[in-house]
């Protein structure tokens, strides 16, 4: 049986390149969002379009954790991020926070990644894998020396917690299992797109090169990195 990658949050563009690099590397490729499957994908990778809403969890935890027994992943990426939409701004000041965009951020970046961690709870403890949860080094307390973008700030921080805290609970009932979070660059998508301008030569990433960069973090994975933010280099970076 091939190795099997699974993506949640598929249909971002670090997602789409994460899966696109498992079948270059020989493994089943599953990838899971709630958009439609994008026509640049390869014919081989499967695709979930996995639709739910917030008042109906249940049906999020049951598909979830179907999919991870009918695949059986050994390395799983959660791929959720929010940084600005419309009606969703990074803000330069306090006097911009709105608590409708601050709740919306805060389900994005924070909640649905953890609710997905929930959903496959059962299949970790029974299945030793690597999981790797994309946060933002800018989610580092210690590291914030700029200020600004309050609400994806602080959604990342906790984020960053609860996977802590997350990984010292599984590390009680399964050894084998590692869980971490992971800064992935400034890369070329969406979610970048409004922050790219001033940015050093060099800094912004093609999603294939931060998918590359990413699956060599997930392939130097031991158990001393369980539980850590980890920059892209596989470097620890500060909570």
């Amino acid at each position: 049986m091939s190795r099997c990658l699974l993506v949640l949050g598929a249909g971002s563009g670090i997602g789409q390149a994460l899966l696109q690099l498992a079948v270059e590397q020989g493994w089943q490729a599953v990838g899971v969002s709630r958009q439609a499957r994008p026509a640049t994908l390869a014919a081989d990778i499967v695709w979930q379009q996995l639709q739910y809403q917030q008042d109906d969890l249940q049906s999020l935890e049951q598909a979830l954790a179907g999919i991870c027994q009918q695949y059986q992943p050994q390395l799983l990426f959660i791929c959720h991020g929010l940084l600005q939409l419309a009606a969703v701004k990074a803000e330069k000041t306090i006097r911009q926070l709105d608590v409708a965009a601050a709740g919306q951020s805060w389900w994005v970046n924070y909640l649905v990644p953890l609710l997905h961690l929930k959903a496959m709870w059962p299949y970790l403890l029974q299945q030793p894998c690597k999981v790797l949860v994309l946060s933002a080094k800018v989610g580092s307390i210690t590291d914030n020396q700029l200020g600004g973008w309050y609400s994806y700030r602080a959604a990342k921080a906790a984020l960053n917690m609860a996977v802590k805290t997350a990984a010292i609970e599984l590390q009680r009932q399964q050894k084998n299992t590692l869980l971490v979070t992971v800064h992935p660059g400034t890369t070329d998508t969406a979610l970048a797109a409004p922050f790219t301008k001033n940015l050093a030569a060099g800094q912004l990433q093609t999603p294939a090169a931060t998918a590359l960069r990413l699956w060599q973090v997930a392939e130097n994975l031991t158990a001393k990195d369980h539980g850590a933010l980890l920059n892209w280099d596989g470097r620890r970076l500060p909570y």
